[in-house]
This record gives structure tokens, sequence and C-alpha cells, in this order.
């Protein structure tokens, strides 16, 4: 028997998951109630922080609830031109602003949207990391569906009901800058989770992985791997259609 490899004790072990006890909270939009769908809300922005171990900045939005006295806390995703002491709406009735929140079948086409909902009233859940926003593409119709374009540069279809905020994610361009040196990735993933440093496969032992050993770091042996595989041999390219690099695509819109 060889070693359990790393892919499987990533399922298992606890040692691999999330360090989540500094984290803020996940950031969501408000829960769709009565007064969004017909009319708006106003939020107070009280508060821009940083949320450990994601890249954007976090805003805490203030709100009164429509039903008790009593305010409500909600976390977003900070937009760029988004600052404390900013009225921001939520609502159908809402204005076409940085900041606020519509519905994707009140926004012309060719809006620049982030924190889109992929399913209606699921708070939130496409382009919310930094510098990422999609952008409306089109409405269908019947105005049921609209049509958005992810920020892979794919396009997706989704009820005109799903909402976003108006604006692209702030903290856009944190890639451009190189690590320069191992120091900063493990800061970066410190607070992430334990995924880094990766060490290769062949360079393993065999006992390790099935592409280590050898008296050269070679795999020795094709790596596309079957569906059906077992799971200590499940590496590298599994149920791969094709492989290779990609010539001639259709060029991205």
């Amino acid at each position: 028997m060889g070693r359990v490899i790393r892919g499987s004790r990533k399922g298992k072990s606890l040692i691999f998951t999330a360090k989540t006890r500094l984290r803020k909270g996940a950031v969501k939009l408000r829960a769709v109630d009565y007064a969004e769908r017909h009319g708006f809300m106003k939020g107070l922005v009280k508060n821009i922080i940083h949320d450990p171990g994601r890249g954007a900045p976090m805003a805490e939005v203030v709100f009164h609830d429509p039903y008790r006295y009593k305010l409500t806390k909600e976390r977003w995703v900070a937009v760029e031109g988004l600052h404390t002491g900013q009225f921001v709406y939520c609502g159908s009735k809402a204005q076409l602003s940085v900041g606020n929140v519509l519905p994707l079948g009140k926004m012309p086409e060719g809006t620049v949207i982030s924190m889109c909902e992929d399913k209606a009233a699921d708070r939130g859940r496409l382009a919310r990391a930094s510098g990422c926003s999609c952008m409306v593409v089109g409405h269908s119709d019947d105005g049921r569906k609209t049509r958005i374009r992810l920020p892979s540069g794919s396009r997706k279809t989704v009820p005109s009901t799903c909402r976003a905020v108006v604006g692209i994610v702030a903290g856009g361009g944190r890639m451009d800058k190189p690590m320069l040196k191992a120091g900063n990735m493990f800061h970066k993933y410190k607070v992430k989770r334990n995924c880094w440093p990766k060490v290769r496969g062949c360079a393993m032992n065999p006992v390790e992985h099935p592409h280590g050993g050898g008296n050269h770091q070679h795999v020795g042996h094709p790596t596309t791997i079957a569906r059906a595989a077992v799971p200590g041999q499940k590496v590298g390219l599994i149920a791969a259609r094709r492989t290779g690099i990609l010539r001639g695509g259709g060029k991205k819109k």
C-alpha cells in the first residue's frame, strides 16, 4: 500500500479547511422583501473594512427594519466609488447610480454591475472578487430574462428579477503587482487556507504519488486518468475529453 495522497487527505482532514475565525462574515445583499419589490429602501454606508482572506474591501450598510423598530446591518462587497456616510438605495424604484441595488430588468444594456444574483433572491453570487464586474448585454422581448457577460467573458442568461449592485468591485489590479518573494505568498495563504506551498507530484517518491519516483523527475505515463479511477489513483487530467493547448478558438467579444 502507498501513502494516502494529498488530494484524498483534503476531503477528510481538518488541517485543510478555511481559516474563518477572524473573518467578518458572509457578504450578502438584503433579503428581498415587499419594500424592495415595489419601492426602495435607503441604507447608510457605516464602514468600509478589510475582511481577512478576501481581496475586495467589505462595506457595512445599515438599514431601518421595515417591520420592527431596529437597525439591520448588511455586509456587501464594496464597489469603486463607495464611501462612508453615503446613502445607498435598494429596490426596483431605486435610481441607477453607483452603489445602488436594482433588479437587472430595470437596468439599461451596457450597465456595469457586480455581486449579481444567479437565481432570484439568492443575495448575490456572481462577480464578487476584487476588480470583477458583469455587464448587462440585453433583455428578452417579454422582459423575463436578462443576458449578462460574466468576468470570464462567457455569457449567461438569468431571470430579470435577479438583483445586482451597480458598479465594479473595489480592490482591482491586485494581481498586477508581482509577489516577488515566498514570504508574501506565505502570508497570503496563511489567512486563506492550507494550500501553499504545493509540492509537485513528480517531485515526490513513488509511495506518495502516482507521478513520483524515477531517476529523473518525469511522470512516465500519460497524465489523463479515467473518471472511474479509485481515489489514490485519480491525479492529473481527470476524464479529459481533449488535452493540449487551445488553438483557433472563437474570439471573445
